[in-house]
């Protein structure tokens, strides 16, 4: 036994402890932990529907094969309401997806999913009569997308090769309603490429509520131009055809400034068999980014929104004619956030609607008459609004989510129209909830930097009933690690005012006295944040554990903090948030245990713009970078996010220009690592390809890893272990 050996085993007796917080321990993270194996993840429980008794809910178990009721009360399993192992129930492999009639008397399973984009996929469905013990496939025509009961659950509306069907149960049926559905051209009751990544949704077609008739949005995207991605053979995946010769994916993208699609709103009655266009008014350079049944059969909510998107509009149509009026109107000096969209809910009375709305500097919730007039603020404060679980009308209470204690913190309440506050998650951190119908029960999930998530179910009454996961094991596992804290700390912004929200992660052996190289991890983006008193077991702990100190900054433009803390980067993205970002590095770097000449900064996506643009813009700070999928010129991104925060291109070129990393190019002095996938249909590679020409251009010398076939995510097969394994490397060499 050597004479360390002996020293550590005595000190361990002792109970002492090496100097700052590391300890000994058995076990050391690996990249593999985080990239492939994904050995930390924690657990959730996944699945759950709430069924109309609100007493019940149901939840997918066996990997798919059964989908079993449970008690609310008693936490314990009722019945298993579908067991595919049974051999008349063979046809279908797993439940991926499923959906309940309104009255529960036949169950819409998804299977076989082929996702398209981030929130597309076709998959086959399959009806399952209760009452019969049936299992049959929903339509023996090919694959089907978006398929949804009607509301009496007679029948189910669904989408194929971009038009709309409706298959009617009862009589084995299916009718084709639209008939102009054709790839690249026209698509009927379902969102184009920019409409489903940017305004967050997937099936543009919905139910009157009396199952009288279907509404939905019609894009005609025939003057959108077209973006073309080289598909190679790869390997995981692998295209066979494409072994000797590339095959060309080509779909419609409209970059910011080009052309989009044009959109009208249908309604079919499903007596009369009649289509009837919706009236949304002359102009067509529009949105409509969401459509919603009032409580009204014969009255269809159209949500409409400039192209500027700083006038929201939502229009009252009806059905039956097509004629609109106006029920709401909202202007906004900068733009109107795409999470307000969700936010639209009629009561079921049928005489109010709640609406978000910043308009009073910070996002709350507001009570309107259907005459369009504010009956009052539900919530306010100088604090933000993020979630509006729902409305229960009979009580008159209200369900949300909001960073009222802290913009690092996230918690659930009630208030009732007298504006009495109930606190519904007791447990310090990050909060979400989920209630079942009526509002009877919640589940809750609670995490904090020093807690993996619990879920607890909870009663109306707000005591806990149970947990349902607490996450035991991962705690036992993670004792035999040393685990790094996150220290949550304010960092001063480049305007000398703003302190801006961060967390610092020290090295597990840190030693006093000593200087440790500093990588900074962010995204950055517009309303988006990284600093959460929130669960996270990532990559970061395996550099703390090899002797880095990480740091995450949230900048001036991020969430939580209000409209003009969120708004104030419009027009001109990255400018704020690079200088803020380069300010907080030169601070950080003063500190006593940073060596200022070893600073890096990493990040993916809008966080890789900003990683490719602080390495030029910042050059007497930071030495190293690592951009993932970056954007290096909003030029190349799409139209509906890009032009929300920056207008078009014709309107604003010196803030698409004046911040772009490819202007910045001959700025370069540091270590670059640019990574990119060929098949990114979301942040195309034309980004890293550009930049690379440029960097070229001016004679600079960087680093560029390219992915074969891979989409923003970059993963496949050994795909996410040999790119992290890249980073560790990469960093090793230039920061260490």
């Amino acid at each position: 036994m050597n004479i360390f050996y002996r020293i550590i085993v005595c000190m361990f007796i002792l109970g002492w402890t090496l100097p700052g917080n590391a300890q000994v321990k058995e076990n050391r993270f690996t990249i593999e932990d985080f990239s492939l194996t994904y050995s930390f993840r924690s657990n959730g429980v996944y699945g759950i529907r709430s069924l109309n008794d609100g007493e019940h809910y149901t939840v997918i178990e066996d990997n798919g094969r059964k989908l079993v009721m449970y008690s609310y009360k008693t936490g314990k399993p009722v019945e298993t309401l579908l067991d595919l192992t049974k051999p008349e129930y063979q046809a279908v492999r797993a439940i991926q997806g499923y959906e309940f009639s309104s009255d529960e008397s036949r169950l819409l399973i998804c299977t076989n999913v082929r996702p398209i984009y981030r929130r597309s996929f076709t998959a086959e469905y399959y009806v399952y009569d209760f009452k019969n013990r049936e299992l049959k496939p929903l339509s023996q025509g090919g694959p089907q997308r978006l398929a949804t009961f009607s509301p009496q659950g007679t029948k189910v509306a669904f989408m194929r090769d971009n038009n709309l069907f409706i298959a009617d149960l009862r009589f084995g049926s299916e009718i084709q309603i639209t008939f102009d559905g054709k790839y690249n051209e026209i698509i009927n009751g379902a969102p184009d490429w920019v409409y489903e990544e940017e305004f967050a949704f997937n099936r543009a077609f919905e139910w009157a509520p009396d199952g009288s008739a279907l509404a939905y949005i019609k894009f005609d995207e025939s003057k959108v131009r077209e973006y073309e991605m080289n598909m190679f053979r790869g390997l995981a995946p692998s295209y066979e055809n494409n072994a000797v010769y590339p095959s060309n994916y080509v779909y419609k993208y409209p970059k910011a400034g080009e052309t989009n699609s044009t959109v009208s709103v249908h309604v079919y009655d499903i007596k009369d068999r009649i289509t009837t266009p919706m009236n949304i008014g002359e102009e067509t350079d529009i949105y409509i980014p969401r459509i919603q049944w009032s409580r009204d059969p014969k009255r269809l909510a159209i949500m409409k929104l400039n192209r500027f998107q700083n006038k929201l509009e939502i229009l009252l149509a009806n059905a039956r004619v097509g004629t609109t009026s106006l029920l709401y109107r909202e202007e906004n000096k900068y733009y109107i956030a795409e999470y307000n969209f969700d936010n639209l809910f009629f009561t079921e009375d049928g005489k109010y609607f709640i609406m978000s709305s910043e308009k009073s500097g910070y996002s709350h919730l507001y009570l309107y008459t259907m005459g369009g007039k504010e009956v009052q603020a539900l919530t306010s404060g100088n604090y933000d609004v993020v979630n509006f679980y729902g409305y229960d009308s009979q009580k008159g209470i209200c369900y949300y989510a909001s960073h009222e204690v802290s913009p690092i913190e996230k918690y659930v309440y009630s208030i009732n129209l007298k504006g009495k506050k109930k606190l519904l998650t007791p447990e310090k951190g990050w909060n979400e909830a989920e209630f079942s119908h009526s509002f009877k029960y919640y589940i809750n999930v609670v995490s904090n930097a020093g807690m993996p998530p619990v879920t607890t179910l909870y009663g109306a009454n707000g005591k806990a009933v149970r947990v349902l996961e607490d996450n035991q094991a991962l705690k036992d596992k993670l004792a035999n690690y040393n685990v790094a804290k996150r220290e949550f700390i304010q960092i001063p912004a480049a305007d000398g005012k703003t302190m801006l929200n961060a967390w610092i992660m020290k090295p597990t052996n840190f030693e006093e006295g000593k200087e440790y190289p500093l990588l900074i991890t962010q995204y950055s983006g517009p309303n988006s944040q990284s600093v959460r008193n929130a669960w996270e077991m990532d990559w970061t702990q395996y550099l703390a554990q090899e002797g880095y100190v990480v740091a995450c900054i949230d900048p001036r433009g991020t969430a939580a903090r209000g409209e003009e803390f969120r708004k104030c980067t419009y027009l001109q993205l990255g400018k704020i948030e690079s200088d803020d970002m380069i300010a907080a590095a030169r601070w950080l770097a003063q500190q006593p245990y940073i060596n200022p000449a070893k600073v890096g900064i990493w990040g993916w996506s809008y966080g890789g713009f900003m990683s490719s643009l602080c390495l030029m813009k910042g050059n007497d700070v930071f030495s190293t970078a690592i951009s993932v999928a970056p954007v290096t010129n909003w030029r190349y991104y799409d139209s509906i996010y890009t032009e929300r925060y920056m207008r078009r291109p014709q309107d604003n070129p010196e803030g698409y220009d004046n911040n772009a990393p490819i202007h910045w190019a001959s700025h370069l002095k540091g270590n670059l690592l640019l990574c990119h996938g060929t098949a990114d249909d979301n942040v195309h590679v034309q980004n890293a390809y550009e930049l690379a020409e440029a960097l070229v251009q001016a004679n600079k010398q960087f680093d560029m890893q390219i992915y074969t076939n891979r989409n923003h995510s970059i993963f496949g097969g050994n795909t996410r272990l040999q790119l992290y394994t890249k980073f560790v490397k990469y960093l090793d060499e230039h920061l260490k």
